[in-house]
């Protein structure tokens, strides 16, 4: 049966999830934030910019006005920077209907953590709305490919079972397949740290380290992952799934990644302002550096890669001086789990 859905945010993500959507049979409502932008969508049929090639249909409708797109919607599916999620969680809260003759789903897609509170984006939302129908949707899903129809798997995190079934149903198709899982915090605490160490593995591209190094970086950035994860209170098996593992080895390896294209010009010697300037995106790794560092001393998680692309970021530091302090640590062990 066909939903309607409002999707708050017109970047790449925005523009190949209303790709997706309509193809599957739904209405569509896109909400950018500018009047000027919204012409310049309507003219294009999609964002030229940030998506060239992906053309929507005549009858997606964009606005500027938050309540066209939120109002009576099915769907909201939030495809925002995370650094401007509790401003717009405050805007659409007027218009959410939490009623249980209408609950609306509020689909969350921004990855990232907010850094005066170190709060996930669900926890904003529901800060903002309380007893809002909050699910995520996160995994290895570059919109460049996602708005071409090349095969993607994803997994949508809900508190409620029912829920993820439901907006399974309404994203998946025979190029987009979708699982579902039980485990919010842990999705999205992968989706947040992935960029962070993805920041890392392009810092070792521009200095020309080769694959191994870029190996040894998702591998052990998985391992900073689950620690902090687990600690927080999420599942091992998230971490080795679809919003862990998949997701930090798109992100690191690809160059559709802006965090990964980033990482490259900061290793070249780029400040990371000057770098997000180059790749004229938002670069979400920067916004969810310091606040990672922040959950690792607050849960008292080690987390030297996570330390090191703070100093580079902020501090000044070199990337081949965090290099050197990377592979000097102490002598250990693999895992601390295992025993002789």
């Amino acid at each position: 049966m066909s939903k309607n859905i409002g999707i708050i945010g017109a970047g790449s993500w925005g523009i190949a999830l209303a790709f997706l959507l309509t193809n599957n049979g739904h209405k569509v409502t896109i909400w950018s934030r500018s009047d000027s932008s919204v012409e310049k969508l309507k003219s294009y049929h999609g964002n030229e910019d940030k998506l060239p090639g992906v053309k929507l249909p005549d009858d997606v409708i964009y606005t500027s006005k938050i309540q066209e797109a939120v109002e009576g919607k099915d769907i909201i599916v939030l495809v925002i920077p995370s650094a401007h999620m509790r401003e717009t969680a405050r805007l659409i809260a007027p218009y959410i209907n939490p009623t249980e003759e209408c609950q609306q789903i509020i689909v969350n897609c921004s990855k990232g953590i907010e850094e005066d509170t170190m709060m996930l984006m669900s926890d904003v939302i529901l800060d903002e709305i309380p007893g809002s129908n909050v699910c995520v949707l996160s995994g290895p899903s570059h919109a460049e490919e996602v708005g071409r129809k090349m095969p993607t798997t994803i997994v949508i995190g809900a508190f409620d079972k029912d829920i993820a079934r439901y907006v399974q149903n309404v994203f998946m198709n025979n190029v987009f397949r979708v699982y579902t899982s039980p485990d919010m915090l842990g999705i999205e605490i992968g989706a947040a740290l992935k960029n962070v160490i993805a920041l890392a593995a392009g810092m070792a591209d521009g200095l020309g380290c080769g694959d191994n190094a870029k190996a040894a970086l998702i591998t052990r950035g998985i391992a900073e992952m689950s620690r902090l994860g687990m600690a927080m209170g999420g599942k091992l098996e998230t971490f080795s799934g679809l919003s862990g593992i998949g997701d930090l080895i798109v992100t690191c390896a690809s160059m559709h990644s802006r965090n990964r294209r980033a990482g490259i010009l900061i290793g070249q010697g780029k400040s990371y302002q000057e770098a997000m300037d180059e790749v004229k995106m938002v670069v979400e790794g920067v916004y969810s550096a310091k606040a990672a560092l922040k959950l690792a001393e607050k849960y008292e998680v080690e987390m030297p890669i996570v330390s090191e692309v703070n100093e580079i970021l902020f501090k000044g530091k070199k990337p081949e001086d965090a290099l050197r302090n990377l592979m000097e640590r102490d002598k250990r062990t693999e895992n601390s789990s295992l025993d002789w």
